[in-house]
């Protein structure tokens, strides 16, 4: 006998996110007492406690936590259902990750054209470093992910896109750099720990047995590229995001070895693919 119906699933996850029977009972349309006897009946049939009673307010238990992630999956497969179903057009609510360098020079284009041919779906576009951004997709958190190398993640599959040039890049002024030793001692401005193209430099420099005086970890290119600017330190970053952001003139570029400089971007899912995801690989991404 299935323990599980999307029903009850509907009515768990109101709870959840309207943070209360009350307003749960208020958003379904339904009387409070029929959403308390309904999350009460799920739990008796699958014999543990989804929630806790901490001071007023309902706090989910680590078995209440694992069926929210259950949940989102088994609505996220039958609205891909339906989108099957209806002339294979997807609609709905796609999530999709992306690296914040992808987003602000790639994706513009590409998420453009996909608005045009798929009007009906709507992205949620998440962005993050290449690690966070694994996991998430490893997780059906998100649909899928553009990161970049390296990355393992044997889990998934993934098909590489667009090609990167990564340069270091300085306030103007600076000698050329061309040795990790000329580095000794710098201030690293980066995203946060879980970055690729942090990783390639603090590689880099650990090859070379060079420790930085510091790391920096900013959350924007912009805010990165304003602070290298004014001196602060150095970083790494895609030309091609440089170019979008009209930020050439404003740091001194220095070129790195060939097999550092050369990088691919790549998407990465998990299963098969989604309508909504399919639809995006038809198109002309490269």
């Amino acid at each position: 006998m299935r323990m599980l119906d999307l029903d009850s699933l509907q009515i768990f996850r109101a709870v959840v996110s309207e943070g209360g029977i009350i307003r749960a009972a208020r958003k379904l349309h339904r009387v409070q007492s029929n959403v308390t006897t309904r999350v009460s009946q799920l739990e008796q049939r699958l014999g543990v406690a989804l929630f806790r009673r901490q001071g007023r307010a309902l706090v989910l238990t680590p078995e209440g936590q694992l069926l929210v992630q259950y949940a989102d999956r088994l609505f996220r497969l039958a609205d891909e259902a339906q989108s099957a179903l209806q002339a294979g057009q997807p609609r709905g609510v796609f999530r999709l990750g992306s690296l914040e360098s992808t987003a602000g020079s790639r994706l513009p284009a590409v998420l453009s054209r996909y608005h045009l041919t798929f009007p009906a779906v709507t992205v949620e576009l998440v962005t993050g470093t290449t690690a966070a951004l694994v996991h998430k997709v490893a997780n059906y958190e998100l649909e899928a992910a553009f990161v970049s190398e390296p990355f393992t993640a044997p889990e998934l599959s993934s098909r590489p896109l667009f090609d990167e040039e990564l340069v270091l890049i300085t306030a103007h002024g600076q000698r050329k750099i061309a040795r990790p030793a000329q580095l000794r001692g710098a201030t690293l401005i980066a995203f946060a720990s879980g970055c690729s193209y942090r990783k390639c430099l603090e590689d880099w420099l650990g090859r070379a047995r060079v420790m930085p005086g510091r790391v920096l970890e900013f959350a924007s290119y912009q805010a990165m590229i304003a602070c290298v600017s004014a001196g602060t330190g150095v970083a790494i970053v895609p030309r091609s995001l440089l170019a979008a952001l009209k930020a050439t003139d404003d740091v001194q570029l220095h070129e790195l070895p060939l097999r550092l400089r050369r990088n691919r971007t790549h998407l990465v899912w998990r299963d098969a693919p989604s309508v909504a995801l399919a639809g995006l690989m038809d198109l002309p991404l490269a």
